[in-house]
């Protein structure tokens, strides 16, 4: 049977496509399901410790930038591993470092921000996300 899941495979390094990894997290959260997020290159490199808000934008969204980082800060809006740290803070959230990735770029746990849980393969991560109902490629 099915369990109340969403899984991300989190691919994307670019700011603007990876503050909704942690706005979904919250909300799947928040309506009572387990949350399983899979970084996989440029998204695991955003989460090496004081990496993410050094991270680039997407082209298209570029000249939205500045307006963005002020609004952001006006409402108090917590950037990517605030967002994360809170939901895990609130509900069954594992987030998973791809065991690749890490071996590519000469990466340890210890090198990520502490809301990474630890590292697994890929084959484990879709396994995983076979027993949940959604899953999200960012």
């Amino acid at each position: 049977m099915d369990k109340e899941r969403i899984s991300m495979i989190v691919f994307s390094g670019e700011m603007d496509k990876l503050l909704p990894v942690g706005i979904l997290a919250s909300g799947a959260i928040a309506m009572g399901q387990e949350v399983r997020i899979f970084l996989t290159f440029w998204g695991l490199m955003a989460l090496r410790k004081g990496a993410f808000f050094q991270m680039p934008v997407s082209p298209s969204f570029a000249p939205m930038v500045g307006d963005l980082g002020k609004t952001l800060q006006e409402k108090k809006i917590p950037g990517l591993v605030d967002q994360l740290r809170t939901a895990k803070e609130l509900g069954d959230v594992e987030i998973v470092a791809c065991g690749m990735t890490m071996d590519l770029f000469g990466l340890k746990l210890e090198d990520l921000e502490d809301i990474v849980d630890r590292v697994a393969g890929v084959g484990e991560f879709i396994e995983t996300a076979k027993e949940g109902h959604t899953t999200l490629f960012i």
